[in-house]
């Protein structure tokens, strides 16, 4: 018989990826999302859709569930309408769900594995960062702090959870890349700020492979940092991607000026995370692209 999935968030960059990944392990998948049913099979594949949280109050049970719903963090300025936005479609949408489970649900499920982000920490400079680095507190580490904590009540129940603080992910067709590609394209490109900030960043294939892992391996539990083990710097990166795109990088933009457009957005871009994935690399996690480079290649193949 084969087992059962619940994803939230399954039409997202990550979790279209995900959906297939899961469907060719052998997983009956069930997909929330608010998109047209025959949207979210087009992106998703064969999959059954709730488009409501109701619909799965009663619900007999999954065998597991991976909640990545949530606004894009990057995609608009923070005003406060869009802030509070942010909050509800992770931290709401997880209470609710968890809620949902634990109080209807007839089997609860072997486990949760819950999305969050490196944003966890804040800005820590130059130091590097594990999952016992304490945070800075500013607003990504509120929004990533209360979503966490929306999942883990579920483990008062039994169930073990799993918390992805995923970084910058890397793919083709998607992502924050895709927003960088036309000006390098156009050889328009540049380091931003002063370059010295980490990114953080990790391939899709790698954050896809590491949520099925914890999904799968009894033995995880827990916050994981899902990120590449060598981390860049911003001007190491844009470099990697000029020369990828065999474009000139020459143009860099300034941090006034990133400040005047994007308000407190801006520190998404400024400031960084020196993160490693440390428990993944102590638990014998296997990367498939550790090096950026490559991973670029793949993500901007024609």
């Amino acid at each position: 018989m084969a087992k059962t999935a619940l994803l939230t968030g399954g039409t997202g960059f990550i979790g279209q990826k995900l959906c297939h990944t899961l469907s060719h392990r052998g997983y009956h998948l069930t997909v929330f999302s608010r998109q047209a049913p025959e949207d979210v099979k087009t992106l998703c594949g064969r999959v059954e859709t709730v488009s409501s949280l109701t619909e799965l109050s009663g619900h007999p049970g999954f065998d597991i569930v991976i909640n990545l719903a949530g606004e894009g963090i990057a995609d608009k300025r923070w005003s406060a309408h869009r802030k509070k936005l942010l909050r509800t479609s992770r931290i709401d949408l997880t209470a609710d769900l968890v809620n949902i489970i634990q109080t209807t649900w007839s089997q609860l499920p072997s486990v949760l594995v819950s999305g969050s982000a490196v944003g966890f920490y804040g800005d820590q400079g130059e130091r590097p960062v594990s999952e016992h680095t304490p945070p800075n507190d500013e607003f990504t580490h509120q929004l990533c702090r209360d979503w966490e904590a929306a999942a883990q009540k579920l483990s008062e129940s039994g169930v073990r959870v799993c918390i992805s603080r995923t970084g910058l992910v890397v793919g083709p067709a998607g992502g924050f890349l895709q927003r960088m590609l036309p000006p390098f394209r156009l050889g328009l490109g540049g380091k931003i700020g002063s370059g010295k900030q980490y990114m953080p960043w990790v391939h899709r294939d790698d954050v896809v492979n590491a949520l099925t892992w914890m999904a799968e391996t009894d033995t995880a539990s827990g916050a994981y940092n899902v990120v590449s083990p060598n981390p860049a710097r911003n001007a190491e990166f844009t470099a990697s991607l000029a020369k990828v795109l065999k474009r000139p990088a020459f143009l860099p933009a300034p941090s006034f000026a990133l400040r005047a457009a994007l308000g407190e957005m801006a520190r998404l871009l400024l400031t960084g995370q020196n993160a490693r994935p440390q428990r993944l690399q102590e638990e014998a996690f296997q990367f498939s692209y550790q090096d950026l480079e490559p991973a670029l290649r793949d993500a901007i193949r024609p």
